[in-house]
């Protein structure tokens, strides 16, 4: 597959190297020189330097045979301009543009996204990406990593593992026995910085980082299995009233038994917020002034989520926040170089915005019936959930006779309406939608077993 990515900043950058990696013929276009050199001398792509909105620009970074284009530049209108002339001047077919500004989102504006008026095939808002992130992590208090997968009746959930957790140095086959109605399975454990599928005769250790794919309704009790105790979140501050703060504060208003604060050091922002929402109190302040947390009651708060745009900021109210007695603090973390650093500091868990921003764009770009995708850690590994076609070499085979990678595990699978817990004697029918957890190597493999070339487009 051909695809030119406009933007080669942090976002373009990683899907760049998603892409690449699986033997794409990638060119990455970007104004800065600087950003085109680092992408063409880390990752095997072409790169041009110019506007990507400009024909002659586009021309060149061969977007007459392209199949693709990803516009994730800084600016939402040269992403829009530049997806018009993708369509008018290349007839590109496929179209992703991503865009910030909340007016070009609203739900009575989407007839401009026809393709007889602004052809974007695709609208990705990381704002709103990030904002449902924030809602699934207070969702889960017990968990590093919530995703919801589905329509929501499976989760992703991240724990990691205490020394008092009740199943460490347990064979994860013994789980099966033990819990036997438990619908929840260990797709994926980090160990020592390294990720990987685990097999039946693996242990879990403390310190060890579990992703498991669990029954929504198993939930609590899965949680409860691992260790962890589920917390009810009433009380809730927010450090920070921009786009991501506004739309989380929004959505926590439409759950009548949680209270809401929101601190906004920006006067301006501040009255804006304080405009848009009912029941939240908006202070106008610094989120890591000590007596304004206090005035916000951030000893007697459940959570703090700090969403501003600064990660420093972010992760010191977080910490100053925790001092303070607050159970649980959630920062928004953009430089990945961070996150190692956020258990040291005893936060409880972070949002990348980048990583749910290029989890949407691989939504749209893997190949198959492929409803969703969550990137997990530095583009180490992916959850694919896909609808299984009759073409597919795995449709009307038990799962235990399909010669799946090392690296790839099935976590659940919805079949016949109702969402079940997969093992070995199990048939996988034509229909069914299976959530895969599969390293980053691994991934090419699992959209051949999904039978892609045939699906695509």
């Amino acid at each position: 597959m051909k695809v030119i990515i406009c933007g080669a900043g942090q976002v373009g950058w990683q899907i760049a190297r998603h892409l690449s990696g699986e033997n794409n013929d990638v060119t990455v276009v970007d104004n800065n020189p600087e950003l085109v050199r680092r992408a063409t001398e880390t990752l095997d792509v072409q790169g041009i330097a110019g506007f990507a909105s400009y024909p002659d620009i586009l021309e060149r970074a061969g977007a007459r045979d392209a199949d693709m284009i990803i516009a994730a530049t800084y600016s939402d209108e040269v992403n829009m301009v530049t997806c018009q002339v993708a369509h008018s001047v290349f007839a590109i077919p496929r179209k992703i543009a991503r865009l910030r500004a909340q007016s070009y989102l609203t739900a009575i504006y989407s007839d401009l996204y026809r393709r007889d008026h602004m052809p974007i095939d695709v609208v990705i808002s990381p704002e709103r990406e990030v904002a449902d992130a924030a809602m699934q992590r207070l969702s889960a208090p017990a968990a590093f990593d919530v995703q919801t997968f589905l329509d929501g009746r499976a989760q992703l959930l991240g724990i990691i593992i205490d020394d008092d957790c009740p199943v460490v140095n347990t064979p994860l086959r013994q789980l099966t026995d033990l819990f036997s109605t438990l619908r929840a399975i260990v797709v994926g454990i980090r160990r020592d910085g390294r990720l990987f599928a685990p097999d039946p005769n693996d242990q879990i250790f403390p310190g060890d980082s579990c992703y498991i794919c669990v029954v929504d309704e198993d939930v609590p009790r899965t949680l409860e299995v691992f260790g962890k105790t589920t917390r009810t979140q009433e009380r809730v501050i927010i450090v920070g009233g921009g786009n991501v703060g506004l739309a989380v504060a929004e959505s926590l208003e439409k759950r009548r038994s949680i209270r809401a604060k929101v601190i906004e050091k920006d006067r301006v922002t501040a009255e804006r917020a304080a405009d848009a929402l009912e029941r939240t109190i908006v202070l106008n302040g610094d989120g890591l002034d000590k007596a304004l947390l206090a005035e916000a009651g951030v000893r007697r708060a459940d959570a703090i989520l700090c969403v501003t745009d600064d990660d420093k900021t972010n992760m010191l109210a977080a910490v100053r926040a925790k001092a303070s007695g607050c159970e649980m603090a959630i920062a928004l973390i953009n430089d990945a170089t961070l996150v190692p650093l956020m258990a040291t500091l005893g936060i409880d868990a972070h949002i990348n915005p980048r990583q749910t921003t290029v989890s949407s764009i691989l939504r749209h770009i893997r190949h198959g019936r492929v409803r969703g995708v969550y990137s997990i850690g530095d583009a180490e590994a992916e959850v694919i959930e896909a609808e299984v076609l009759s073409t597919s070499p795995i449709a009307g085979r038990p799962i235990r006779d399909i010669d799946f990678p090392e690296g790839v595990l099935i976590g659940a699978i919805q079949q016949g309406g109702k969402v079940i817990k997969p093992d070995g004697k199990l048939k996988i029918e034509a229909g069914d939608v299976i959530l895969i957890f599969a390293l980053t190597n691994d991934v090419p493999e699992v959209e051949r077993l999904l039978q892609v070339s045939i699906d695509y487009f």
